[in-house]
């Protein structure tokens, strides 16, 4: 019987597509797998339904935001009328200001979750747009707090005294009288918000969804696709050869990104630039220390001190470099034990142990409190692709808070866990004692709380070593 003209084609396509399974299959078998997100087991991820059920409890809190920012237009050209007609309006915007928390962080805090899921950035990309319109809602009301008179204010808050609570608000306000702006023009600057936001947008997209490091040969043969907990355990290998190449590899990656990055990076300064100049500042540093009433000379001590006590620094670069025996110090070199006989590493439980022992000076209501964040869907603890890097603390008013970790086994990590849960605490227990209008912490004070709790767990380290 004579063969069919197409037998022998489709017989050579089908061996090809074979060996290229085949092929496909040796190579992933040989890369080591990133964990996505559902392989993580549950019990080490936070719990952001904590905050929304789902997201049919998001839309309609998102709907109840939006029909909601109408309540203002019977305050504005009237907040002078009346102690009530003020308190009302300060209730209505707090009322708002907490849904529009809620909705913000959820939105986020589900994005870094996995920052190459379309929906989370559709409800990022709304509430976002939601929160400028909010802004431009309530615009009104500084600029016409500040044509009020101090005598007015005080005979409203003796009328009225819940409206007490607001006092250092107004205070601090009548500071910065001459850089707030008219209300047309303050609402010019709502309405910019999504785009003042931007850079920074289009930046996580890059660092978090789209950017991948690359991939490593170590000196066995197997291949390394390389994620921000994977080269940072590199570097603190003793591999010289594959630091190196991570390290050139993971730089040589940003460089696919080069101009728009460049484009970001001078989007962002435009910006810090606009606002800086329209508000009627000397610089953007000027403006960023005066939003919470920092002096420039603390700043400026700040920069002093540190530069002025290099000398301990340069010192133990010295060291480092005679202990490990090089010509030359590396940056990737900078992250690898001088004992690595004594480098262990610590299981999330051991990490736990370890941080409610170091902290055992915070008292008892503290630590019942810690080991209850932790064991409460608190923390987000390991890494997964997509997912953002580094570690932070968040959270809102009324929600518990959120820590986010890339737990990857190092004494660094337990460090880590203590500093975001001494933000963690912190947040929690002013959410308790604070009104809406206050819970929030200025970064120069932030980090107070999680650098005390890091001193504490590094002397208990030290006296138990």
């Amino acid at each position: 019987m004579k063969k069919s003209s197409f037998c022998e084609p489709r017989l050579t396509l089908f061996i090809v597509m074979f060996w290229l399974l085949a092929c496909a299959l040796i190579l992933a078998a040989d890369t080591e797998r990133i964990p996505q997100r559902e392989d993580i087991e549950d019990k080490y991820k936070w719990q952001a339904e904590d905050m929304y059920e789902d997201i049919s409890a998001w839309e309609a809190d998102f709907e109840r935001l939006g029909s909601g920012l109408s309540g203002f237009e019977k305050y504005e050209g009237h907040l002078g009328d009346s102690p009530e007609m003020l308190l009302n309006c300060f209730k209505l915007s707090d009322s708002l200001g907490i849904i529009d928390g809620n909705l913000y962080v959820y939105a986020y805090l589900k994005l870094d979750e996995d920052n190459r899921r379309s929906e989370y950035q559709e409800l990022g990309g709304r509430i976002s747009a939601l929160d400028g319109r909010f802004e431009e809602a309530k615009a009104f009301v500084e600029p016409e707090l500040l044509t009020l008179d101090q005598e007015k204010i005080e005979s409203f808050m003796k009328e009225k005294p819940e409206l007490d609570i607001y006092r250092f608000y107004l205070e601090d306000l009548m500071r910065q009288k001459e850089h707030i702006l008219s209300p047309e023009e303050e609402t010019i600057i709502a309405q910019a918000s999504p785009l003042i936001q931007t850079p920074l947008k289009v930046f996580n997209m890059i660092d978090n969804a789209d950017h991948k490091l690359g991939t490593v040969v170590d000196s066995s043969g197997k291949k390394i696709e390389l994620t921000y907990g994977r080269y940072l355990r590199i570097l603190k290998g003793a591999d010289r050869e594959l630091r190196r190449i991570a390290n050139d590899t993971v730089q040589q990656s940003w460089l696919r990104y080069i101009n728009t990055l460049a484009a970001t990076l001078g989007s962002s300064l435009e910006k810090d630039l606009f606002l800086t100049k329209v508000r009627g500042y000397n610089s953007t540093l000027e403006r960023t220390l005066d939003n919470d009433n920092i002096p420039r000379e603390v700043y400026n001590s700040v920069i002093e001190t540190v530069n002025a006590n290099l000398a301990p620094l340069h010192k133990w670069i010295s060291l480092r470099k005679k202990v490990l025996g090089y010509d030359t110090l590396f940056t990737y070199d900078l992250s690898i034990s001088l004992v690595p006989e004594f480098e262990k590493k610590y299981s999330y439980q051991e990490t736990k142990k370890m941080a409610l022992k170091g902290l055992k000076p915070l008292g008892k209501q503290y630590l019942k409190d810690f080991e209850m964040g932790l064991n409460s869907g608190w923390v987000d603890v390991f890494e997964n692709e997509g997912k953002g890097s580094g570690a932070y603390q968040w959270g809102t008013y009324t929600s518990h808070p959120y820590v986010l970790m890339n737990f990857d086994s190092t004494l660094s990590s337990l460090f880590t866990l203590a500093h975001e849960m001494g933000h963690a605490l912190n947040s929690y227990y002013s959410n308790q004692k604070e009104p809406y209008i206050y819970h929030n912490h200025s970064i120069f004070t932030a980090e107070v709380a999680s650098t005390c709790n890091e001193a504490a767990l590094m002397k208990y380290l030290l006296t138990n070593a």
